[in-house]
Order: structure tokens, then sequence, then C-alpha cells
């Protein structure tokens, strides 16, 4: 039975032994289930070694390529905690996060090692560093004190398997860790979803140092036995050749990555009788963009939502023939959805209230912090997203904003992702984010960044006249900012709560 990840790895090696599972466009190497098995095995004989204790933490600094795929899966066949950095988010919340999780081993690919160099230039604990080559793996030390009696326990299905830590937008980032059981869960809630079979082959653009990458393309490429090819990064002028000659049926990204596309001059050659469908997720897509690509492009968008307390997905729409709602992020797979009220009660169709989640997905808890877990998970397992919504009689659900982000005006909420998407809809903006600012008379006031597409230009006066004749004066932003780039986290998330300072800041 296929309950941890070694345990499916060795059923995918064992009836589709020769079936390439790993794809790296920029080399052209691949891997077929064997030869993983094979590398992944032959890793984790020299983790044994190590002398670390079951289920401790070892970090990986690496971008997306073959060697970092199969060294988080050895890791974690291993019995060790996979813990992923994410190279984006700086060396102050990365020294944060390898002091947190007290790794004692890392991997990290020549790409990456200035940054860690900086990172661990005043770490208080010494950290093994153990080179990993993108291709080929890792470069084990040769003079080291290996271990004269290496673990060699293997891992069950509530063995702690990834730490995975959120961006952390407001305070320090979070680890979320999530068992054998977990993982598989959530890449067989993707597979499901998205009918994923062994024929099948995505395109994973989105780093696997985010939950996005490593649960829906990683974990559901290794739950379906089907294909992936792993570039180094996305650049959109090597995706649509990528996904031609490498026979792509699917691939996940962000609005981010979707709106970069459109604003693509380039005319692509796509075979929509291969490339099945488009997933998006991490953020929502607006509905302008949602409508724009797939009449450009003919590939039907199926959006979803995920976080990375569970594994990544929750909620999809389902694939055509089925109902697509445009908007919404889809109806509950694999896992229970409500809507519940501030004592966390459900409410009735159409009212708003924040968004719980219960399944076999849902993590085991946050690293080191019970009290944070305590207030996450409720005692009969419903996990709390603190992100508001309704659901509609059919059951999809419908995100309105995180609880956090709510523009209160005047005591009237105000959803930032209707402003968000009102910008959306004008010809020269290319991405766009409201966020309150304090105000004497109204307690907080609406204003947004907004990014404008290349060669545009779009006055900020003209702007706010575009929201007032769609969304009236009193939700239109008072101030509209133009600015170079929004922040960011590794999921192409905007990081909403980091605007207000990022204008105020730099006045």
């Amino acid at each position: 039975m296929t309950t941890t990840l070694p345990s499916k790895l060795a059923h995918n090696a064992a009836t589709k032994a020769d079936a390439i599972w790993l794809t790296s466009p920029e080399t052209g190497q691949t891997v077929n289930w064997a030869q993983a098995q094979h590398n992944i095995q032959d890793i984790v004989s020299y983790l044994h070694q190590l002398g670390l204790r079951p289920g401790e933490p070892v970090a990986i600094a690496a971008q997306n390529c073959i060697a970092s795929a199969l060294l988080f899966t050895a890791i974690a066949s291993a019995g060790y905690l996979g813990t992923p950095l994410n190279l984006v988010s700086g060396t102050k919340a990365i020294s944060y996060v390898l002091s947190h999780c007290q790794a004692k081993v890392l991997f990290c690919t020549p790409e990456n090692k200035a940054l860690m160099d900086e990172v661990l230039s005043e770490a208080q604990d010494e950290i093994l560093i153990i080179p990993l080559h993108p291709e080929t793996g890792p470069i084990w030390p040769e003079n080291f004190k290996w271990a004269q009696s290496p673990t060699t326990d293997a891992p069950h299905p509530d063995s702690p398997a990834l730490l995975m830590y959120t961006s952390g937008t407001t305070g320090n980032p979070k680890g979320a860790v999530l068992s054998h059981a977990n993982l598989l869960a959530a890449g067989q809630n993707v597979v499901t979803a998205h009918k994923i079979t062994s024929e099948d082959i995505g395109l994973c653009v989105l780093p696997i140092y985010h939950i996005n990458g490593m649960c829906v393309t990683v974990m559901g490429s290794l739950v379906s036995a089907s294909g992936l090819v792993i570039p180094y990064k996305f650049s959109v002028s090597s995706f649509w050749p990528q996904v031609k000659q490498h026979n792509v049926s699917w691939f996940s990204a962000v609005p981010t990555l979707f709106a970069y596309l459109l604003n693509d001059d380039v005319t692509p050659d796509i075979n929509t009788d291969r490339l099945r469908f488009a997933r998006s997720a991490s953020a929502p897509l607006p509905p302008e963009t949602h409508r724009k690509f797939e009449t450009r492009f003919g590939i039907p968008i199926i959006e979803t939502m995920g976080l990375t307390e569970t594994g990544a997905q929750i909620l999809s729409n389902p694939l055509p023939p089925g109902e697509r709602k445009i908007g919404s992020p889809g109806e509950a797979i694999g896992n229970e959805v409500i809507i519940a009220d501030d004592q966390q009660n459900q409410v009735a169709a159409m009212v708003t209230g924040e968004i719980l989640i219960r399944g076999a997905n849902v993590m085991q808890g946050y690293l080191h912090q019970p009290e944070e877990t305590a207030k996450t998970i409720t005692t009969d397992g419903w996990l709390r997203t603190g992100d508001l919504g309704h659901m509609d009689e059919d059951g999809y659900v419908f995100v309105t904003g995180r609880m956090k982000e709510l523009i209160i005006k005047g005591g009237e909420n105000i959803a930032p992702r209707e402003i968000d998407e009102t910008l959306l809809e004008h010809d020269c903006v290319l991405e766009a984010a409201a966020f309150a600012v304090p105000c004497k008379n109204y307690g907080q006031r609406v204003e947004a960044c907004i990014r404008l597409k290349p060669g545009m230009h779009a006055a900020a006066d003209s702007l706010i006249q575009h929201c007032k004749d769609r969304l009236g004066k009193f939700k239109s932003p008072d101030n509209i900012h133009i600015v170079d780039d929004l922040p960011k986290g590794p999921s192409g998330k905007v990081q909403r709560l980091k605007l207000h300072d990022l204008v105020y800041d730099r006045s």
C-alpha cells in the first residue's frame, strides 16, 4: 500500500520503470522512475550516515532542477524533514528559518552559494553545507566523519516529510509541517480534480520551494506516475517552446505569469489537443485576465485555491465540460470546506464568513509553535484559513479577501479584491492592488498601487475616475500610486500589507 513517499516511488518504479518522470529543458536530461528510485536510494544511504535524528530538518537552497526534486524526495524517504528555503524572501527571513528549524545540514546549488554565505555569515550554529549539482545531485564531502550507526528506520504515514515556511507577510514566517500522508493526499487531490493520468506531462514553472510547485506538480506527478518538465525558472520567451517541444499537457501558474504571457506579442504555436488545461492558484485570478487568456490562446484555465498549511489545493473548478465559474476557485475536492461565523459555526449559502478546511491534506501543525497551531486548527480538525468568502447554492466558493486585509471605511467593510479587478479592466493596467491607509474622518481610506503595461501610459486621475464609474465614489481609491513593481511572495501573490510602507516610506 502506497502510504509513504518511498512506497509510492517503489510502486512507480515497479510498474512504470522506463517511463520518464523528470525532464530538464535546459540540458535535455531525463530521469525515468527506475533511475529515480536508484538515485534516491543512493542519496538516502548517505543521509543515514550524517548522524541526524529521525524527523530532523534538512535544508535545501536550490532553484528548480532535477536534482532538487530528487533530493527532497530522498530526504523525506530517509525519514527526515525536507526544508526548502524560499530564495526570494531575503537574508533576514532565510536566517530566521534556519535558526528556527535548527537545521544542521544544508544542500546548496552553486547559483545560491553567495546568498547562503551571506545568510550564514552571522549564524550562531555551525551548519554542514553540502554542494548540490543541478543535474548530478549532491557532492558528498570526502573527509567527513560518517556516523558509525546510521539511521535505518523507514518512515510511516504520519512521519514528518516537508517543512514549508509561510511567506510571513506579518511577523516571522511559520513553518508548516506536512507528513507523508498529508503530501500524498495533497497530490491525490490535484490528480482527482484535474483527472491527471500517467499519460500526462506537466510543466513546473513555479518554484518547488513554494507549496504550489512542490505539492501540485512534484507530488501530483509522483501520485499519478506522470511526467514533469522542470525548467530552472519561468521565462516568457521559453515558455511556449518548452510546452511544444516536451509535449506538455498541463501547467500550473499564478495570475502574474498569466498576465506576462498575455502581454507578450509573440503568437505561440500551441497544440490545444494536447495542452488540455492551465491551472491558476496562489492568488485570485482577475476575471478579465481569465477571459482574455482563454480567448487568445484557446486553453481553459482551471482556477483553484490552496494554502501552505493544506499541501496546496483545497478548491478547484471542474474541467470542461463541467461548469467553471469565473471569479470562483471552485468547490471542495478531496477535503471538506465550510463557511463559518466567528464561533466557527457553518453559515448559510451566500453569507460571508471565514473559509474553514478539514481533510487528510491538512498539516500536522506549525513547528515549535503549539499556540499558533491551536489558534489555526480547531479541536474538531477544522483549519482556519483567515480568508473571507461565501459559498453559493452549488457549493462553489467565492473569496472576497483576507480577514487582515479588509479595508474598513466608515464602519463599512470593503474587499480590496473588488477594487483590484476593476483596475485590471483598464487597458493600461498590468497589475493592481488596493490597500488601507489610516484616515481621521473614516478610520481608513482606500488607496491602490498599480503597475502599467510596458509602453502604456495612464494618469492616476483617469484611473480613479475609471473606478468611480464602476464602483461609485465610496469604494474607489482616493489615491493611485504608479510603481515599477508590486511586492510579491514566491508564489506571485501580492503582499498587500507591505504596500502602505512601500508608498509612504519612500515619500
